[in-house]
């Protein structure tokens, strides 16, 4: 599977930014889907995942009521909509694809190549 990543850009803190990550290749809907990020000095980390029928969505603490993880397996897309964003939330955003969702990077079968968001105060 290959992934492609877009959608990031410079925001202000409060404004929305909605990330999108295209698959190609292998058959993009018997994968989960899961979001990761990294800043600056520190380890990537969970975002959000998505199961392979969407129908179960899983969210980091500090992001949980602000952004919103969908798919369209029609479309082999996956979202993440963002919003009141903070400046915390300053990362490059990569999409990832595993056999289920996980908060480990580790058990990631494919990688995006990611996108960087930058949430300005």
């Amino acid at each position: 599977v290959q992934l492609q990543a877009s959608g990031g850009g410079l925001v202000q803190a409060g404004g929305s930014l909605r990330l999108s990550c295209a698959a190609s290749g292998r058959t993009f809907s018997v994968y989960a889907m899961n979001w990761f990020r990294q800043a600056p000095g520190k380890e990537r980390e969970f975002v959000a995942a998505i199961s392979v029928s969407g129908s179960s969505t899983y969210y980091a603490d500090s992001v949980k009521g602000r952004f919103t993880i969908s798919r369209v397996n029609a479309k082999n897309t996956v979202y993440l909509q963002m919003n009141n964003l903070k400046p915390e939330d300053t990362a490059v955003y990569y999409c990832a694809a595993a056999k289920a969702p996980s908060v480990a990077p580790m058990y990631m079968d494919y990688w995006g190549q990611g996108t960087q968001v930058t949430v300005s105060s």
